[in-house]
């Protein structure tokens, strides 16, 4: 989030000349460690913005705000007198994210108004001299230091070739083995880790997400007696809907143990055993050349780099029937706008190897492989609604999620919804379903030349919601 202001303190390789070279002018002001000092300082790096109003709350509890008249949307609260260092030092985009981890400040309020702030914060050096840099940076490293111990969730450290079985199994694992509890706490009872599909905002969590599978499978027309695979199955909700509402066998694979653990007791409670089941396994070994009627993917893509849809789609071909179909919900970045301290946050406490592209790389990389494109579909607005439920489920069940887990794995997912659906509001991300067609011998695509059966189908699910 302060990823811009860090990266720009050390631009030029002359300002750490040039800052020693000033010391003796700001020196006087910084070495102080009183509040009033740190308070000058805060005032400004957290000034000058007011589309929302903030506070700044310092640890002796005395208090800053952007409009002392207005409530603050959020605040900042430094828990010690190190804390404003440790937001901006050392210079680079991970200190101020890493920094609210692990305590040593809070973001009290709305977190989407302080995601927006962000932006600001990001855009600061853009409006400073090089002089203005150099001060900046010198009054940053001469604030109080205060060693405090980093404790709980640390960041994903991978070894090996990037993307190889091994090295993608270790970043699968280090995400979604966290704590089955913990994402059953904000995920909700299906425990879908996708973008649910809303009609209001009177629908429940569960009802947008069954709404979502449900059109999915609309528009693979499943049928009973199919095969159907999906490819990260997540904790098998949907593999268990197209058993028990379709009629298919199913099979769903993925690379986390604790996902396949609890998605096949599922299965057997709900007594669908001999409809469905999930398998630990990378889709990339499956040997069942033209086995499958349809494959689904909800979400999953995100995951791989950008030269790896190449051999996915091709894959995704040679497992399906002649005739066979592929349905793929995938986040996306638009245009080519990007975030460099969100992405290297994300790579290091989120989502460890894995890049967002743009939906044209899946097209091209689907007509490659052979693949005929027969819809697309933006669906954008349906992920901030589902990322305020999940948001409001995780700040709910705040301890019971950190006695799950850890405080910084809690604080670390509450940065990454509340960022994430920033993002979707703002169109930094968006969001497809894409489906796609095996030709038959023929080369012909055996699909109705018209939507009417998805639309009856989509109004069916109206007056059932």
């Amino acid at each position: 989030m302060s990823g811009g202001l860090c990266a720009y303190l050390f631009e030029y390789s002359f300002l750490r000349r040039e800052i020693l070279a000033v010391a003796s002018e700001v020196i006087s002001t910084v070495t102080d460690p009183d509040i009033a000092k740190q308070r000058k300082l805060a005032e400004y790096l957290f000034g000058g913005y007011d589309e929302i109003p903030y506070a700044v709350r310092f640890w002796d509890g005395s208090e800053w705000r952007s409009d002392p008249g207005v409530e603050p949307s959020f605040t900042f609260v430094l828990k010690h007198k190190g804390a404003l260092r440790r937001m901006f030092w050392p210079p680079n985009p991970m200190a101020f994210m890493v920094a609210n981890i692990y305590d040593d400040f809070e973001i009290e309020g709305d977190m989407l108004s302080f995601c927006h702030y962000g932006r600001y914060l990001e855009d600061l050096p853009k409006r400073m001299t090089w002089w203005e840099k150099a001060k900046l940076a010198f009054r940053l490293f001469m604030l109080p230091q205060v060693e405090q111990k980093r404790i709980g969730r640390q960041a994903a450290e991978l070894s090996g070739e990037i993307h190889s079985r091994e090295r993608d199994r270790k970043a699968i694992c280090y995400h979604y083995d966290t704590s089955n509890e913990f994402f059953e706490k904000f995920l909700g009872p299906t425990m879908v880790y996708t973008s649910g599909n809303w009609e209001d905002e009177h629908d429940t969590l569960e009802t947008a997400q069954y709404r979502k599978l449900d059109m999915m499978y609309t528009k693979l027309r499943l049928k009973q007696g199919e095969r159907l695979l999906d490819i990260g199955c997540g904790w098998g909700t949907p593999v268990m809907h197209a058993a028990k509402e379709y009629g298919v066998d199913a099979l769903g694979v993925t690379l986390s143990s604790k996902q396949a653990e609890l998605a096949n007791k599922r299965i057997k409670e709900a007594g669908l055993s001999d409809k469905c089941r999930v398998e630990v396994r990378d889709y990339r070994d499956l040997d069942r050349a033209g086995s499958f009627d349809k494959i689904v993917m909800m979400e999953v893509g995100e995951h791989f780099g950008p030269h790896e849809f190449a051999g996915y789609f091709k894959k995704c071909y040679e497992l399906l029937k002649p005739g066979g179909q592929l349905l793929v919900q995938q986040i996306t970045l638009f245009e080519y706008r990007d975030a460099p301290g969100v992405r290297v946050f994300s790579k290091n406490f989120i989502f460890p190897d894995g890049q967002l592209v743009h939906v044209n790389l899946l097209t091209e990389q689907a007509e490659r492989a052979g693949l005929e494109v027969r819809d697309v579909e933006c669906i954008r607005e349906h992920y901030p609604k589902t990322l305020t439920r999940w948001l409001g489920n995780l700040e709910a069940n705040h301890a019971e999620l950190a006695a799950a887990t850890d405080e910084a794995t809690y604080r670390t997912f509450r940065l990454y919804l509340s960022g994430a659906k920033h993002g979707f509001l703002t169109n930094l991300y968006n969001l497809y379903q894409l489906l796609y067609v095996k030709p038959d011998t023929t080369g012909a695509s055996p699909v109705p030349p018209s939507r009417r059966d998805w639309f009856a189908a989509e109004s069916r699910y109206r007056k059932q919601a």
